[in-house]
């Protein structure tokens, strides 16, 4: 019994030692994850995501008018799918005309009432100076009357041809009178219809311009080509169901797809280092074999914050070199902006970087069997690496990680760097001593209180 105890002591001590070895091999395999310094071209990189779009196109318009009827949005009803491909004065959009309408029912309303109101006006003037004519050829029938029974009363006595040739003054100054007053009515009656006329032609004109904007309701294609849907301001197609503002109507356009952009965005923090004509590689994501290449054509000088995102980004204009018939507006591109290239240069993966009191960047590099915590001085990065100006050699090996146990382990200082930390402790001032006592302003002898007794 007692050497069956022994037996499965041994045992249990044999199995948690092969643990312990097997977990500690392990532990080191995983702590050991080392890399090489290699020296060789670098590329400084930006990554983005962007989405094509045609340099230039023709705006498919709304009708922009409808400003003018104090009409500031309206509704897409209905619209071609994207993507087709339509000739010009093909059917392209159809738009609610319900609220124009009424107001174009009103406009009809009121130009039938200018109507009637001025072929009122016409036969009123009408009769009027037709009744005054008629008038002055009575009167001057009547000055001819006067007349005859003047010229009869020669042989009568005094006081009869009196009494005769004052009727015929009072005839011939009612008949002159009557015709100057002819004269003004016409003249008013002149005025009354261009008044009206000038009434009617205002609202038949008005009448005549939302007859055409009626027309208009129906979106036709200014050009041939294939419509893609316009960008709302949040970045959403608009399609149908969706409103177009008046101050800018636009419904669809029609790209040119022989030079195509790529529309992305920077983040404030890279936006510097983008400048127009850098080289940018661009891959397609509906073609994963097809690169295409590009140059930066324009960094916008003011930020914005798109949706979604609390960063402030820039929009980066990316111009497609050549012609490709695969490429459609709307597509996502991977663009890398070639921000920098070097030749021949040290450079180390970015993980293999660490930082200590804010001013000492190093790595653990393998030296022999030791494990040095070497101070380096840090160029350029991108994505992946970081180019090392001093402090490590091609060949050298480095962790990716913090080996175990070298914490705390001393730097092996960069003389250089060393040298200018030590200049600028000398340079900045020291501070007061604890035991040294503050300097007080001497206080003037006369305000100086004696002391009593």
């Amino acid at each position: 019994m007692k050497k069956n105890l022994i037996i499965g002591a041994g045992v249990v001590v044999v199995l948690l030692v092969g643990y312990f070895i097997v977990r500690g091999n392990k532990a080191s395999e995983v702590a050991d994850i080392m890399a090489n310094v290699k020296k060789g071209p670098f590329k400084v990189e930006i990554e983005t995501t962007g989405e094509l779009e045609a340099k230039n196109s023709v705006k498919i318009l709304g009708p922009a008018s409808l400003r003018d009827f104090r009409i500031w949005q309206v509704t897409i009803q209905s619209i071609v799918d994207e993507g087709t491909v339509v000739k010009k004065g093909d059917w392209v959009a159809t738009l609610d005309r319900s609220e124009f309408q009424n107001r174009f029912n009103e406009k009809q309303i009121e130009m039938e009432k200018a109507n009637s109101k001025f072929v009122q006006t016409q036969l009123d003037t009408t009769l009027q100076l037709r009744q005054s004519r008629d008038e002055l050829i009575n009167l001057k029938y009547a000055v001819e009357e006067k007349q005859i029974i003047l010229e009869q009363s020669k042989f009568e006595p005094p006081a009869t041809i009196k009494q005769a040739e004052i009727n015929l003054d009072k005839a011939k100054r009612g008949y002159d009178q009557a015709l100057e007053n002819y004269k003004i009515k016409k003249n008013q009656n002149i005025e009354k219809m261009r008044e009206v006329s000038a009434e009617f032609r205002k609202v038949q004109n008005e009448f005549n311009a939302m007859t055409k904007v009626l027309e208009s309701f129906n979106v036709l294609a200014p050009e041939d080509g294939m419509v893609i849907y316009e960008k709302g301001w949040d970045g959403k197609p608009v399609k149908a169901g969706s409103q177009i503002q008046m101050w800018e109507p636009n419904v669809a356009q029609l790209p040119d797809l022989t030079k195509m952009l790529s529309k992305t965005y920077v983040n404030e923090v890279d936006v510097r280092k983008v400048k127009p004509g850098q080289k940018v590689e661009v891959g397609l994501d509906a073609y994963p074999d097809k690169k295409l290449s590009g140059q930066v054509m324009r960094v916008a000088n003011v930020g914005e914050q798109r949706p979604n995102s609390d960063a402030k980004v820039f929009e980066v204009s990316v111009e497609i070199n050549g012609t490709d018939p695969t490429l459609r507006p709307s597509m996502t591109t991977s663009n890398k902006i070639i921000v920098s290239v070097k030749d021949s240069v040290l450079f180390i993966p970015l993980e293999s970087l660490h930082s200590q009191f804010d001013s000492i960047t190093f790595v653990y590099k393998k030296d022999g069997i030791n494990t040095i915590k070497q101070e380096v001085i840090v160029g350029e990065t991108n994505a992946n690496d970081a180019v090392i100006l001093s402090g490590l050699k091609e060949g050298e090996r480095i962790y990716l990680s913090v080996p175990e146990g070298q914490e705390d382990k001393d730097f092996n200082l960069l003389p250089e760097m060393n040298g200018k930390r030590k200049k600028k402790q000398q340079e900045e001032p020291k501070p007061a001593d604890k035991n040294t006592p503050a300097v007080l302003p001497s206080a003037s002898v006369e305000n100086t209180p004696k002391k009593k007794g």
